[in-house]
């Protein structure tokens, strides 16, 4: 039973609901902060960089070493980067920089230069007579630049090649110059082949050069001890009279003598290379090209060439047969091309009888012919 008096037990305090929430706002408070603070930072260093800034020099018209000093005190880098040649400015000078000048850049940045080589002067290479290709070639060799290229007629030169050019051969040119050039197209009127027959062959190819008529095969026959004398030209083709054209060529049948027995003759290919010691200052020499062979002897080049350059020729030649080839007036080089057979000695002379007639003959179309 109960006395009337209730049995007091202790109260445990709530916890406060609002003190807790406290405590959550104030750690989210402590985080936002932070992560602000650290995002403007970065902000702060990415639009303003920890190195110091400044602005370039201008080291355009100073010379190499002047503008290395000058960025080595302004505290920054210079390297070159290209040698170019310029005719405006002299050569070490330094021709454009990179940042410009007035650009604001960090302490330390690289400036990257370019400096003027000099002017370059140099002989105008010989383009006339050369294929458009080899024209390519040289003016990549030397560092010119093509121009205009106009197709004008020629009756002396071959179709598609050089006739003149601007600047003139050995004209004195710098790098990058422009050249311009005349092709030929052939010629505009037909030459008449005039006659061959009965003249030497020393007259045959003056009168060939005169009238600007190419002289292609000469084959050299015998034709005994009644034949014409030697040198005389028998047959020609085409016939004289008929109109060619300026590229076409004559070919000529010429006696070799009452003696001989037969001539060789070959068609050859010859080289010749300028030496790059044939003038000391790097200049075209003077080069003559001479063959000598049965019919004489003839220049197949006379002109200036530079050093290194390689000459080729194709040529026909009669029986024994020499190349020389003449540097500034000095014999260079000296080949043979082929030998001939001695002549018959023995052979007897004599007129012939009355019912021997010697045949013409006819021009072989062999490239090398023995009889």
């Amino acid at each position: 039973m109960s006395d009337g008096w209730a049995e007091e037990r202790p109260v445990k305090p709530r916890r406060s609901r609002l003190a807790s929430q406290d405590w959550y706002f104030a750690v989210a408070l402590a985080l936002f902060v932070g992560v602000t603070v650290w995002f403007a930072r970065s902000i702060q260093d990415f639009l303003q960089p920890s190195n110091a800034t400044l602005t370039t020099p201008t080291l355009v018209g100073q010379t190499l070493n002047d503008a290395m000093q000058s960025a080595s005190r302004a505290k920054l880098l210079a390297v070159v980067v290209s040698h170019q040649p310029s005719d405006r400015y002299p050569k070490d000078l330094v021709m454009r920089q990179d940042p410009a000048p007035g650009t604001v850049v960090r302490e330390g940045r690289q400036i990257s230069l370019v400096v003027s080589s000099g002017v370059q002067i140099f002989s105008m290479p010989d383009l006339r007579y050369e294929t458009m290709r080899e024209v390519g070639l040289d003016l990549t060799r030397f560092k010119l630049l093509p121009g205009k290229t106009r197709y004008v007629d020629s009756d002396e030169v071959p179709p598609n090649l050089v006739v003149a050019q601007d600047p003139a051969p050995l004209s004195s040119v710098r790098v990058g110059t422009v050249v311009n050039l005349d092709v030929s197209k052939g010629g505009r009127q037909r030459l008449k082949v005039p006659r061959f027959e009965g003249l030497s062959i020393e007259e045959a190819r003056s009168m060939a050069s005169d009238q600007h008529i190419r002289l292609g095969q000469v084959v050299w026959t015998p034709f005994g001890r009644w034949g014409p004398p030697r040198g005389a030209i028998v047959r020609q083709n085409p016939a004289a009279g008929t109109a060619i054209d300026s590229s076409e060529a004559v070919s000529l049948q010429v006696s070799a003598g009452p003696r001989e027995a037969g001539y060789l003759v070959r068609q050859v290919h010859a080289t010749a290379t300028v030496p790059d010691d044939a003038d000391a200052d790097g200049k075209p020499a003077a080069v003559r090209i001479q063959v000598r062979d049965a019919t004489g002897e003839w220049n197949v080049y006379d002109a200036y060439a530079q050093p290194h350059q390689k000459l080729d020729f194709n040529l026909t030649v009669i029986g024994t047969a020499e190349l020389d080839v003449y540097v500034n007036g000095e014999l260079l080089s000296s080949s043979r091309l082929g030998e001939e057979p001695p002549a018959q000695e023995k052979q007897q002379l004599g007129p012939p009888p009355p019912h021997a007639a010697p045949p013409p003959g006819l021009l072989p179309s062999t490239k090398e012919t023995t009889p």
